[in-house]
């Protein structure tokens, strides 16, 4: 879920759906919305020369498009046999289900509750099917269930809603935690910094090429927001709808609500560290 349509100096994207590395190809679902942006991109990975794919994300419960997700596999001379889920929210698990009977696949996620099958993800583990190699990275504070995969082969990490491709990622109180977050930022930093990923493969908005670039500017735009929200309360706003309407004012109303969610998360980060 995103927390603004745009920024200024955030950097641009490109592919929408299609492909957008040598091994992985996107499926927009039909979802799109001031949260969801263009729609939720469901991710098709899989070895160029392999039979064998993964679904990462299949996205809401919408029969044409779980179809949809199959036939573009079966296009491709490709048969699913796993789906793994970036995190629980709807637009990205609640086809899940559906999907799994569709394709006679286990579904893999952090949360034990989104499992079908015997086997779940971890931190650390290192998804292998048909020469693919995906290494399941933690990457909390969207939500408590966030996972990234870093794809090697392709220098690419799919990064569910942890960094969007336009806009940013709403941490939502109370499951989300902002502390959380900008470890898990850092994480993806030294990703690109130490494992060379340059391409980010979001869960939302287009593809971006400069991983490092982006992970900056999520971290700098954290730190801005957070200053903002601490000058509110020091100028006597203090509870979070105050605080947004002195922070947000400038993006659109209806996106309020989930606004105080975020604010809510950085006031629980700012009180932790003893700064308000």
């Amino acid at each position: 879920m995103t927390e603004a349509a745009a920024l200024p100096g955030q950097p641009r994207g490109g592919v929408l759906s299609g492909p957008a590395t040598a091994r992985a190809v996107n499926v927009l679902a039909p979802n799109a919305s001031a949260m969801t942006l263009d729609g939720t991109n469901t991710w098709i990975v899989s070895e160029p020369d392999s039979d064998l794919a993964v679904v990462i994300d299949p996205g809401p419960l919408d029969d044409v498009h779980l179809k949809a997700v199959i036939a573009t596999a079966e296009r491709a001379g490709k048969r699913i046999a796993q789906t793994l889920l970036t995190h629980g929210h709807p637009d990205h698990a609640e086809g899940a289900t559906r999907f799994a009977r569709l394709t006679r696949t286990p579904v893999r996620a952090l949360d034990p509750a989104l499992r079908l099958g015997d086997e779940g993800l971890a931190a650390g583990d290192v998804v292998t099917t048909g020469g693919l190699e995906l290494r399941v990275v933690p990457t909390p504070g969207h939500t408590g269930d966030s996972l990234s995969f870093h794809l090697p082969a392709d220098r690419a990490v799919l990064t569910g809603d942890t960094i969007l491709g336009r806009g940013t990622t709403l941490v939502a109180h109370p499951d989300g935690r902002l502390g959380d977050y900008l470890d898990s930022l850092r994480r993806l930093r030294s990703l690109a910094v130490d494992d060379g990923v340059h391409t980010v493969l979001p869960g939302h908005g287009p593809v971006l090429e400069d991983a490092q670039g982006a992970v900056e500017f999520y971290l700098a735009h954290r730190a801005n927001r957070l200053a903002q929200v601490e000058t509110a309360v020091e100028n006597g706003h203090r509870t979070a709808p105050e605080v947004v309407a002195q922070v947000y004012a400038a993006v659109d109303r209806s996106l309020w609500p989930a606004a105080e969610l975020s604010v809510r998360a950085q006031l629980e980060y700012l009180r932790e560290h003893g700064l308000i």
